[in-house]
């Protein structure tokens, strides 16, 4: 995955599009990831006890994983959506901007 947890992101397609949010979790074995903010649902919580605690029952809101297609990397330096490359200098990759050749990673 050339996205990585606490890396910007747009969403491009969707009912979300145009959100801009942080990488909260990259899922990879599923091609997934969850972005603060977008593809928020909403869930109807039973009461429920584990381990001698209860769990409020009411509606929660969390964010849902998105499809890794929906979603685009902003550059730092730039701050356009961008595609990225990987350039390996010394037997480490860097991620860069394709669009104006920042170097991605701090």
């Amino acid at each position: 995955m050339k996205i990585k947890k606490g890396d910007t992101v747009e969403v491009i397609s969707g009912r979300d599009k145009g959100v801009r949010g942080e990488v909260l979790r990259p899922l990879p074995k599923e091609g997934r990831l969850v972005v603060q903010g977008a593809n928020v649902r909403k869930k109807h919580q039973r009461q429920i006890q584990t381990g001698g605690k209860t769990m409020n029952p009411g509606v929660i809101q969390f964010e849902a994983p998105l499809d890794l297609a929906k979603v685009m990397l902003v550059c730092p330096k730039c701050g356009k959506l961008a595609r990225v490359a990987v350039q390996r200098q010394d037997g480490a990759g860097r991620r860069v901007c394709k669009q104006c050749g920042a170097v991605i990673d701090t």
